[in-house]
């Protein structure tokens, strides 16, 4: 945690003479008094100014984009990390020079990995509980649109063999693009099956 010692006529005058140098909030700092001002021998001799220690109070999204900004560093890669509010939580998007590839990983392996992680440094810091989207290249976008396509095209042959379909394990997120884009098929339904990390879907006739 940062710390800064800062003085001041008072202790308000201290601390905000803290917060200017770091400019941020007073929200954003815990605040120890370290001397009380004092006026000194008639108010001239031997005056002493308020001192006071002002700690950052760490930002769990900040934290998170210094994890991500280190990771990318260790694999060689500089990278730019936008941030956007959605319904699902904070996305944090990843984009800049390399080989992204590296981050997202087969079939975005990597990238939800680096996902679970990230989450879990951010956690450390909030005071209530974040969840974090990662992306990178818009992969998940693309993810998303191949599972649909892929759904549509598996229910087809459910129909056609009359067989039902297991697909091969993904993650609860991808599973919940299957489950979604199936939901209201008027032949075929779908469901889980097995346990974690191994959990499949399966599509099949109503």
């Amino acid at each position: 945690m940062k710390k800064i010692v800062a003085s001041g006529k008072t202790i308000d005058d201290a601390v905000r003479n803290g917060l200017a140098q770091w400019q941020v909030t007073e929200d954003r700092v815990e605040v120890v008094v370290l001397e009380q001002p004092s006026k000194g021998l008639f108010g001239l001799f031997g005056a002493k100014e308020a001192k006071v220690e002002l700690s950052l109070i760490p930002d769990p999204i900040e934290e998170a984009e210094q994890f991500l900004h280190e990771v990318a560093g260790t694999m060689g890669m500089s990278v730019r990390i936008d941030r956007n509010h959605t319904r699902e939580g904070t996305l944090l998007s990843v984009s800049g020079g390399g080989d992204l590839g590296m981050l997202i990983g087969r079939r975005g392996g990597t990238l939800d990995a680096l996902q679970y992680l990230t989450n879990i440094v951010a956690n450390r810091y909030a005071t209530s509980h974040l969840r974090i989207v990662l992306d990178a290249e818009d992969f998940r976008e693309r993810r998303r649109k191949t599972l649909e396509e892929l759904s549509d095209r598996l229910a087809g042959r459910v129909i056609r063999t009359r067989k039902e379909v297991v697909l091969e394990p993904m993650s609860s997120h991808e599973r919940k693009v299957i489950h979604s884009q199936l939901q209201n098929h008027p032949k075929v339904k779908t469901f889980s099956k097995g346990d974690e990390p191994n959990r499949r879907v399966v599509i099949a006739l109503r």
